[in-house]
């Protein structure tokens, strides 16, 4: 590879714990923020179905202000204003999420709707007409926040988020790096109560994601390094991740998707821009807000193949990179990772079609609409221009 030389790398400050006992270390993490009043948020299966909650309110002792245990799946902002009433009459001077990429997502926001005095409306992304869209800046202070992982999530160590508004047509996204976490826990016993399809599904999510990064025909030596790391870690682990007794291969996936949000601050950009990556990921991200039973990493399996075999002849370098570090032979790359791919998917038990994801048919005009606003895959408003496309692509997956 010609690597890139010209690049920038930021590092934020962060303590990590990982392991058997990890989270005997909560405490003199709550003590280094000099908190006094921790506030846990989490979804109601962590709270009423495992012993977690009640072991961290054990450990924390006098130091914890109390829980909000009704988090939603996607973080639906009813959820998270809630949560945000609780926190505030708590007095919480620290916030503590429980969970997996909905609740993590889900206390960023309520860190800055804690913090702002703006309405609503002006503290998110905005989609102008005709424009890119626009991220306000949020400046107020924002609490600290520790990340208790139960599943291995890309959003653990990021300052965006979104959270799902019934009144519009699109998410709610934020973005402040403010509220990106002091602290990140991969406990051992934290990390298996998750159910085995939980975390099949959120060990795909961060399967697929390392695999279209690798989309890249450059990269600085620091991206690349976190890239095939990432590749390798997920792939090794994906197939173990349903033991609920392996937490050694939840900790792989939590660690995979670390790297995927440190290759970002070494410099990379997401999906590299290709376009197979940001339109599937549009389309799966508009999925999940219509359809509260659909789970990333299916989403993403029923979509992957047909936009690959439709769309990577527009982004031909970025395929034959994917088929490369894939062990595959680049001539007619989006086919054969296509083929890959969806073998790899079946050999998993996961959808390889839409249907199967018992979507039906009359609302995928829906599923289009929503997928034209997503900051992270189209911040330049390109897909409004190619709505026949998309459903074309959501129409054949289906």
């Amino acid at each position: 590879m010609a690597y890139l030389t010209d690049f920038r790398a930021i590092g934020y400050p962060l303590r990590l714990h990982s392991g058997r006992d990890a989270l005997a270390a909560l405490p003199d993490e709550v003590k280094r923020r000099n908190a006094r009043r921790a506030f846990i948020i989490c979804g109601r299966t962590v709270a009423s179905r495992t012993d977690l909650i009640a072991r961290m309110r054990q450990l924390l002792g006098d130091s914890c202000a109390g829980a909000f245990d009704a988090m939603g799946k996607d973080s639906p902002l009813p959820a998270v204003t809630a949560a945000v009433d609780a926190a505030r009459a708590a007095q919480a001077d620290l916030l503590i999420a429980v969970g997996g990429g909905s609740v993590i997502q889900a206390v960023r926001v309520v860190a800055i709707l804690l913090a702002e005095r703006r309405p609503l409306e002006e503290l998110i992304t905005q989609y102008p007409e005709n424009g890119p869209a626009v991220s306000p800046k949020l400046l107020e202070p924002k609490l600290p926040i520790i990340n208790v992982l139960t599943l291995p999530t890309s959003a653990q160590n990021r300052g965006g988020s979104a959270v799902k508004a019934p009144q519009l047509d699109h998410r709610m996204e934020f973005f402040d790096p403010k509220t990106r976490p002091v602290a990140i826990f991969w406990d051992a016993a934290a990390l298996l109560t998750a159910s085995p399809p939980l975390a099949r599904s959120a060990g795909v999510s961060v399967f697929w994601r390392a695999v279209m990064n690798l989309g890249a025909p450059r990269m600085n030596p620091l991206v690349e390094g976190d890239r095939l790391q990432a590749l390798r870690l997920s792939r090794d682990a994906l197939p173990r991740c349903t033991d609920a007794t392996d937490a050694d291969a939840r900790i792989a996936l939590c660690a995979a998707a670390l790297l995927q949000n440190r290759e970002a601050d070494d410099g990379g950009t997401m999906f590299e821009p290709h376009w197979v990556g940001r339109v599937t990921y549009a389309l799966v991200t508009a999925l999940l807000m219509n359809f509260p039973h659909v789970g990333q990493g299916e989403a993403s399996t029923a979509l992957t193949a047909t936009v690959m075999r439709r769309l990577g002849t527009r982004d031909a370098d970025a395929m034959r990179c994917i088929a490369r570090a894939l062990g595959l032979r680049e001539a007619d790359a989006p086919n054969r990772v296509a083929d890959h791919l969806e073998r790899r998917f079946a050999d998993l038990g996961l959808p390889l079609k839409v249907r199967e994801l018992g979507v039906p048919h009359e609302r995928l005009s829906r599923v289009v609409e929503h997928s034209l606003k997503n900051f992270n895959a189209d911040p330049q408003r390109e897909f409004v221009h190619e709505r026949p496309l998309l459903h074309e692509l959501i129409e054949a997956a289906w």
